[in-house]
C-alpha cells in the first residue's frame, strides 16, 4: 500500500524543496531539503550534523567527493528522516565539512526509498512511499 504526501512547488525559489524532520541520537530538527535528481548522494551540511548531535571524529567512514566538493572532507552518517505524515525512514547522508552546501536529497538513497512526482504546472510535489 502506497502512502503519499503533497507539498507546494514554490515558484519563487525555482528549485524543488520540501520540509523534513531529521533525527539523530536524541535530537531532531526541521529543515528544508532540496530534491536533486542529479545528485548521486544525500548531502548533509556540517552545521546541521552538529545541531543533531553528531560528532565528526566519531564518523569513521570517509567518502570521496568529485566536482566542486572534491576538496571537502566528507563522512557517512545515517539519519532518520520524516517527510510529512509518512513513516520515518533511515537515510544515508554524506556529511560534509562545509556549511555553504544545501541539504540535498539525492539518488542514494532518497530516490530509492521514495517516488517523486514534480507537477510544476499544478505547483505541487508528490512524495510516494511504497510499503
Amino acid at each position: 500500500m502506497a502512502s503519499t504526501v503533497e507539498f507546494p512547488f514554490n515558484d519563487d525559489q525555482g528549485l524543488p524543496t520540501i520540509p523534513i524532520i531529521l533525527s539523530y541520537a536524541n535530537s531532531s530538527i526541521s529543515a528544508n531539503a532540496l530534491l536533486d535528481t542529479g545528485s548521486t548522494v544525500n548531502v548533509l551540511p556540517y552545521d546541521i550534523g552538529l545541531q543533531l548531535g553528531a560528532i565528526w571524529d566519531n564518523q569513521t567512514v570517509r567518502l570521496p567527493f568529485a566536482g566542486n566538493l572534491a576538496k571537502v572532507e566528507a563522512r557517512g552518517l545515517f539519519v532518520q528522516v520524516q517527510i510529512g505524515n509518512l513513516e520515518p525512514v533511515r537515510l544515508a547522508f554524506t556529511w560534509v565539512e562545509a556549511a555553504y552546501v544545501p541539504l540535498i536529497l539525492g539518488q542514494t538513497n532518497f530516490f530509492r526509498e521514495f517516488d517523486v512526482c514534480f507537477e510544476r504546472s499544478q505547483s505541487t510535489i508528490k512524495i510516494i512511499r511504497s510499503d
